[in-house]
């Protein structure tokens, strides 16, 4: 696959036609329908994105209009989206986790003129704040909503609008993306708010181009590109993540996109699609490996022993050499296993979003499965850094920026960054974009250094950085991760800015929990249960595992069991899964100052 075009294409349109052109019927967009696996050809898409740009600037959009999109993972989110860059129109993608409140803020914000809405469940919370910011004028569905009314809003079926002269439209399209360029936005992304109301940062082409450019040349380079790769999309679209690694990558590198159906059934979508590259966050990664590790357990005396030497080694590099024999056993009989799981043909899988635990890389790797962790924001198309192989991967680090990416480290340790991936800006919010933006490099707000190598090595979010009575600095997302490789400990959330030392709440694993009630004939109550002494005692004990592999001023001395898992619908998770410590401390505030008492 010819790669250099990538850096030359004016937009990201056009860079899609080209694939296409180049494709033609080979399968291109796939997702599971009446049980089965079916596919959309480069060919099909490309006609049903510009039957649907020539729709839209019918309907009365121009150049630069706004346009929302909600809709599950699936193909029609990659087809309204291009569809709506090559209407001239700006895409301004939605979560589906969205309450009417969040519509409403975005719709407003953004002033889009039009919604696209997948389906009727996801339309509920969007109809009534559609018709309360009074801006949106046109729905259109593409599975079908119900009948409402409101009259200022006019409906038109997803399907009515792929109708026309697939020529003409193809035609019209090219005409007028030859006058959209590198610099022109491509969409609005909200950023999924760890605190306070999301800002809309401005993307343009070229900043998803660059970002394309690099995370495609370190796959061709690291680990060569063939003519069948294929992504399996999970994390939701309308995460710049998502929307440059788990798209527009793929679109740059001529792949297949299968869509997942979800988490409860991730695990036997990567069985069946067989994907080449994943792009994950590390939340995910973490059940991936508590899974893999039971699984392992459950097999007997021989795979827990090559389980725990495949850790050894990989834990202590220098060793392998002299490990060699019982690697070869570990590569023969363990690590063919691990990789069926996830379908056979993985090279790469790529962890961003969120810092990932170094533990968590080793294992994987350990596992026989290449691990890449990377380093990103909304606000730089997302992607900044990766680790690659060539460069030598060292799981503390994030890697050398990409190709076309300049970083520097500030006199108090901040990441600045500098290049055509940088946003243009927060739409209609200056005061916070000159924040952001000075003297063209971006403010990342997160903490860190260069190695030796000139890795990028994260310490922590400027703004998340916990310090303690005595002006120590602590980053509470390194305490949170260890606490969360415990089995008995699903999600933890650390705190203790101007205290004396550091407090946690914590989530029991549900499963561990369910094992315990079983062991010590107590009823699954999980209210019930952190009232034991014996179980908080158990709970306890894997805080105090995780205590001896800290420093004095990271140790958790107290903590209190939350009421309920951190989640997306009690706004306590970003749909990223990233925690929102802003609305946990809402909730629990009161609770973890008590821990001080006590």
């Amino acid at each position: 696959m010819q790669l250099s075009d990538i850096d030359s294409a004016n937009n990201l349109v056009a860079l899609f036609l080209r694939r296409a052109d180049t494709r033609g019927d080979r399968p291109f967009l796939g997702a599971k329908s009446g049980g089965e696996w079916r596919t959309r050809s480069w060919r099909e898409v490309a006609e049903q994105v510009c039957l649907l740009a020539e729709s839209l600037r019918r309907l009365g959009l121009g150049d630069g209009d706004r346009v929302a999109l909600v809709s599950e993972n699936r193909p029609e989110w990659c087809i309204a989206d291009l569809a709506i860059m090559a209407a001239g129109c700006v895409t301004v993608p939605a979560y589906v986790t969205n309450t009417e409140r969040d519509h409403q803020h975005i719709l407003d914000n953004s002033g889009a003129r039009a919604v696209i809405v997948s389906t009727e469940k996801l339309s509920v919370p969007l109809i009534p704040a559609m018709m309360r910011t009074g801006i949106a004028e046109i729905v259109i569905p593409i599975d079908g909503i119900r009948q409402y009314q409101g009259g200022q809003i006019a409906c038109h079926p997803w399907e009515t609008l792929l109708e026309g002269d697939t020529t003409e439209a193809r035609r019209a399209v090219d005409s007028r993306i030859s006058g959209i360029g590198r610099g022109d936005t491509a969409c609005i992304i909200y950023t999924s708010g760890t605190g306070g109301a999301p800002r809309g940062v401005l993307q343009h082409h070229g900043a998803i181009l660059c970002n394309v450019a690099g995370a495609a040349e370190v796959l061709a380079q690291d680990f060569g590109l063939d003519d069948d790769e294929r992504f399996l999309s999970f994390l939701p679209l309308s995460h710049a993540y998502e929307h440059t690694g788990g798209q527009f990558l793929p679109i740059g590198c001529g792949a297949e996109i299968f869509y997942s159906e979800g988490l409860e059934k991730l695990a036997s979508n990567i069985e069946e699609t067989k994907p080449t590259i994943m792009v994950v966050v590390p939340r995910l990664f973490e059940v991936l490996r508590a899974r893999i590790m039971k699984l392992v357990e459950k097999q007997g005396k021989v795979p827990n022993y090559l389980m725990t030497r495949a850790l050894e080694i990989a834990g202590q590099p220098r060793k392998r050499l002299r490990d060699r024999p019982i690697d070869l056993v570990i590569e023969k009989l363990l690590r063919p296993k691990i990789r069926a799981r996830f379908g056979g043909r993985i090279k790469a899988m790529v962890s961003g979003g969120a810092p990932l635990n170094p533990e968590v890389g080793t294992f994987f790797e350990a596992m026989g499965l290449t691990m890449l962790q990377g380093y990103g924001q909304t606000e730089a198309g997302p992607v900044i850094s990766c680790n690659r192989p060539r460069a030598g991967i060292k799981m503390d680090t994030v890697g050398p920026p990409l190709k076309g990416v300049e970083v520097r480290i500030a006199e108090d340790g901040e990441i600045l960054v500098r290049g055509e991936l940088v946003m243009h800006g927060y739409w209609q919010n200056k005061a916070e974009t000159e924040k952001a933006l000075k003297d063209g490099w971006l403010h990342t707000g997160d903490i860190g250094h260069l190695d030796a190598q000139g890795r990028i090595v994260i310490t922590d979010r400027k703004k998340d950085m916990i310090v303690n009575d005595k002006g120590d600095n602590v980053a509470p997302q390194k305490v949170e991760g260890m606490l969360t490789l415990q089995p008995e400990i699903a999600q933890a959330m650390v705190s203790g800015d101007r205290r004396p030392y550091l407090v946690g709440l914590i989530v029991p694993d549900a499963e561990w929990a369910l094992e315990w009630a079983k062991a010590n004939d107590e009823k699954l109550d999980f209210k019930a249960l952190q009232d034991l002494p014996a179980f908080r005692s158990a709970v306890r004990a894997a805080v105090d595992r995780t205590n001896k592999e800290l420093s004095v001023i990271e140790k958790v001395r107290q903590f209190a069991f939350a009421d309920e898992p951190f989640t997306t619908d009690n706004e306590e998770m970003t749909p990223s899964l990233k925690i929102r410590r802003h609305k946990i401390r809402e909730r629990y505030g009161a609770r973890m100052d008590a821990l001080y008492k006590s």
